[in-house]
């Protein structure tokens, strides 16, 4: 028997309209209201500046001659850019214009970017000052002409003098090239692109999922989708109050994480955000002093710098009213370190609340969410399913009838309801094995649901590495190691990391020619270490460890047995953290 779990929650019924329509209907906010600051300057943009540059920004690139027959309604444009004052102004912009946005990793190498760049199909690519050196290079092995390059480069500079704030001049080397600036002088678009009834379905962001086989998928998130979680979010969250509360904006934009819930949910409620371009313990202490920061979102890495980096007895924290955390699994002992370290210290009489979420970039992103009154009653919970949203615990997902789990015992989660995304990107069959016919999405998580509504992850059917927020395929990295030509197998798997609060990459390689003494397979380890940096972008590295074993465990299929990968892992680093000697990876 099918067993469906709804939500306690209720919401509005979702308008099935376009992103920046749907941004923009709202007045219970005044246009004088400030939606984004650049947090380290302190530039700031009111919510009526964002529509207009926005609406200029689409103007200029659907008219400008360079960018104009690449910017058809339904084109796809790519995003290559550390978190920026200019990213809102883009997005929404290129929205306005009725093109799809497909926002990339800023640490991928070029080998990495030109799998995006051509499964996306984009055409145009927006670019940080120091992501063009590696954006040329894509497009230079790919074929493309140095001439013809440049035209589909357009560049998100350093400086602000565009938005009020301070002039910075364009590095040398990229004198000539088209800025974003550039297209916000011709002209305003009289309004925006319309996706209203059934056109309300068409894609809006492609952002990239890394799958557990094979390379990433590009995850077809809809307009629909993305004003579904933005209102089906609200009864969960803790409330906000124009002009009282803000927000700091570090979680990476190209992220669905960062771009729909810092980008676009803070917008809806009237909450600013204060944008950083990347963490750091310091810059972000000092932030929410600053800005009296009341609600973060974060990941459990930032919960570790919280509970041990200094810089937090050196600023006021006290603004701060909720951490919300989501990406990667956060355990109830971090959270409890953390309040044990700044309650003492805080000079509000309102409790500091730590609340944890769930979701994936296929559902665009949050399912569940703890809400603030049950944020130390249900510490360690991924939280109650947001409205509108159905779930069933699958214990046998696999078969031709699927079994639900009893209640209160273990199921793969799966997920259906407007957020669900409309499949991955000129991948039917992957589609296909995500999405059954009658629409539920396979998360390839294990949960279990208490008495009260509130799901507990406690395993993963996918063989995903969650890194620090970024995701991982083992697949990848096999595949890249056995490019090596004194490698003849490997296997990746993910190790835990308390010291990090995050899983680590660690990989099993049997060597091409026999390794006799333990100095050989030492050297022959950290030379593999060593080179896999040079081809993969930071989170991928293998921080777990390289080791060499004589053969990988496989079925009789020829599949790998993880499992019991894992299990030599255990017995392997018994008693000390795979962490030790890792090189640190920016957020």
């Amino acid at each position: 028997m099918v067993k469906i779990y709804t939500s306690p929650l209720e919401c509005p019924p979702i308008p099935n309209t376009s992103v920046f329509t749907h941004l923009f209907s709202s007045t219970n906010y005044p246009s004088s209201a400030p939606a984004f600051i650049d947090a380290a300057t302190g530039t700031s943009l009111t919510r009526g500046q964002i529509k207009h540059l926005a609406l200029s920004f689409g103007y200029g690139v659907r008219n400008h001659p360079t960018t104009s027959a690449s910017a058809k309604r339904g084109d796809t444009v790519l995003i290559y850019s550390p978190n920026s004052l200019t990213w809102p102004v883009v997005l929404f912009g290129a929205v306005a214009a009725g093109l799809r946005c497909t926002l990339s990793n800023t640490a991928y190498n070029a080998r990495e970017l030109a799998f995006q760049y051509t499964d996306s199909r984009a055409k145009l690519i927006f670019s940080s000052e120091d992501g063009v050196a590696v954006v040329r290079q894509t497009l230079k092995e790919l074929g493309v002409s140095k001439a013809e390059a440049d035209k589909r480069i357009i560049v998100m500079t350093e400086s602000l003098q565009w938005a009020g704030g301070p002039s910075v001049p364009i590095k040398p080397e990229l004198a000539g090239l088209l800025t974003v600036a550039d297209l916000l002088k011709l002209g305003t678009l009289k309004h925006e692109e319309k996706f209203e009834g059934d056109l309300a379905n068409e894609t809006a962001y492609l952002c990239y999922s890394s799958g557990t086989t094979g390379k990433p998928k590009g995850v077809e998130t809809t307009h629909k989708n993305i004003i579904s979680v933005l209102m089906m979010v609200v009864p969960a969250f803790p409330p906000m109050e124009s002009g009282v509360d803000s927000m700091l904006g570090f979680l990476p934009f190209y992220h669905i994480y960062g771009a729909v819930k810092l980008l676009h949910f803070p917008f809806t409620v009237g909450a600013p955000v204060a944008i950083m371009s990347r963490f750091d313990p310091d810059q972000f202490c000092a932030y929410v002093e600053k800005y009296k920061i009341t609600i973060s979102l974060i990941v459990p890495p930032v919960l570790v710098v919280l509970a041990r980096h200094p810089a937090v007895d050196q600023y006021d924290l006290s603004s701060l009213e909720t951490l919300c955390s989501g990406a990667a699994p956060l355990g109830a002992a971090l959270s409890k370190q953390v309040l044990d370290r700044l309650t003492p210290k805080r000079k509000s009489k309102k409790t500091l609340k730590i609340l944890q979420g769930y979701g994936l970039t296929e559902t665009s992103p949050t399912t569940h969410l703890v809400p603030p009154e049950a944020a130390v009653s249900k510490i360690g919970s991924i939280g109650v399913l947001l409205p509108r949203l159905e779930a069933r615990l699958v214990v046998d997902g696999d078969g031709d009838g699927d079994i639900d789990a009893a209640e209160g015992a273990p199921g793969e989660i799966w997920i259906r309801g407007p957020s669900v995304m409309k499949g991955y990107l000129n991948n039917t069959e992957a589609t296909k094995n995500a999405i059954t016919p009658d629409q539920w999405f396979k998360t390839g998580d294990i949960a279990i649901r208490d008495k009260d509504g509130f799901y507990y992850i406690v395993d993963r059917r996918k063989e995903l590495i969650k890194y620090k927020g970024f995701q991982v395929p083992p697949a990848e990295l096999e595949s890249v190691l056995l490019t090596h030509p004194d490698i003849a197998d490997t296997a990746v798997i993910g190790v835990d990391s308390a010291k990090e609060a995050t899983e680590l990459p660690r990989a099993y390689v049997v060597p091409a020619h026999p390794l006799k003494s333990e100095a050989e397979k030492a050297a022959f380890s950290k030379n593999i270490k060593a080179w896999i940096q040079t081809k993969v972008a930071r989170h991928k590295f293998l921080r777990g460890g390289v080791v060499v074993i004589d053969a990988i465990p496989k079925s009789a299929a020829g599949k790998i047995l993880r499992r019991e990968l894992r299990d030599k892992a255990k017995e392997e680093l018994a008693g000390r953290d795979p962490s030790d000697d890792n090189v640190r990876a920016k957020l």
